[in-house]
């Protein structure tokens, strides 16, 4: 069902998995933002999932080839890549997205976990062409730029999250709240960060994870299917 492609973001090329419904379409689309691990073997199989719910799916390699399992590269890794490089990126996903022929171009989401999270909150904030955005976990912008959003969102959270405090995801609350934004945050009591990672036996939560699928996939089908 997926492929490694490359896509060009101002002549410059990057690799991603992409993954597409049997038949015609046209169908809308969903970027998949990865962890700080790279674009892994969990990441391409959230694409797969989503390919399965009738949307094509797409997920930047931002890190450009690399992939790692060890958390001290990882922070390197996520250390070293600049916000508007993988914005450019991102950019790049959604033009190439727009320009299928399989693609509705004027139905495309968003998700992303961890780093993800935080880029797929960003990119609703740069570009109009996001119509739905569900990021798990990420860090909240400042409110300068949560004005600039544009789609509504659902943000993901467990309430013994390490990297992101219960304080930050209050302030996206009133954020979205005092700006007038549509959105929701959905918290999970005792969830830890990382908790819909299925490949991490640690901080996997499969009650929650699943919910959280059933709720992501509830924001698409009514932003990006009607």
């Amino acid at each position: 069902m997926g492929n490694r492609i490359e896509y060009k973001r101002n002549g410059q090329p990057v690799g991603a998995h992409l993954a597409t419904p049997p038949g015609p379409g046209p169908f809308p689309a969903v970027i998949v933002i990865q962890e700080w691990w790279g674009l892994d073997d969990h990441i391409k199989d959230v694409a797969e999932r989503y390919a399965r719910e009738g949307y094509v799916s797409l997920a930047p390699d931002l890190y450009h080839g690399n992939v790692t399992k060890d958390p001290n590269e990882a922070g390197k890794l996520m250390g070293a890549l600049k916000r508007e490089e993988a914005v450019k990126d991102l950019l790049g996903a959604v033009a190439h997205l727009k320009a299928m022929k399989e693609v509705r171009a004027d139905r495309i989401g968003v998700t992303g976990f961890c780093m993800g999270g935080s880029y797929a909150l960003l990119l609703p904030c740069r570009t109009k062409d996001i119509r739905a955005a569900a990021p798990y976990y990420g860090e909240i912008p400042d409110e300068a730029t949560l004005r600039n959003l544009a789609a509504p969102i659902l943000y993901i959270y467990g309430d013994a999250d390490f990297w992101i405090t219960k304080d930050e995801v209050g302030r996206l609350e009133a954020t979205l709240k005092k700006l007038n934004k549509p959105g929701d945050v959905t918290i999970y009591p005792g969830a830890p960060h990382a908790f819909f990672n299925d490949t991490r036996k640690d901080v996997y939560r499969q009650t929650e994870a699943q919910d959280a699928w059933r709720r992501t996939l509830d924001l698409f089908a009514k932003h990006l299917k009607g």
